[in-house]
């Protein structure tokens, strides 16, 4: 009777693992049969929020429960990188911020810390 309770507590455990580790994480592909709005459009509305910006990289992803388009953003006159969020299903804009080249040392520093474990 107990091992059968460690093992219904192993397989619970190994659920919880996948699924908020990124194991089962949906494949950019799938990610973008499920937006409404496409890549080009949602670079237009990103682009429009960020005069004389170009844009550095562009990904499309779950973040805050919402499918978004994620745009990196730099401008020639500054060395800080804009990212916009843009909804792939409204069009709108979620988020607007600014990272300074030292938080995007540390964000990417982090990043690599997490892959590494």
């Amino acid at each position: 009777m107990q091992n059968r309770y460690h093992w219904a507590g192993a397989i619970a455990l190994t659920t919880i693992f996948v699924t908020t580790s990124g194991f089962a994480a949906q494949s950019e592909a799938e990610l973008i049969a499920q937006a409404k709005i496409t890549k080009s459009q949602a670079e237009k509305t990103a682009l429009a929020k960020v005069p004389r910006g170009k844009i550095q990289s562009a990904e499309i992803e779950k973040e805050h429960h919402a499918l978004v388009w994620s745009f990196d953003i730099v401008r020639p006159e500054s060395k800080d990188i804009t990212e916009v969020l843009v909804n792939a299903k409204t069009g709108k804009i979620v988020s607007f911020s600014t990272e300074t080249p030292a938080a995007q040392a540390k964000e990417s520093a982090d990043d690599k810390a997490a892959s590494n474990h």
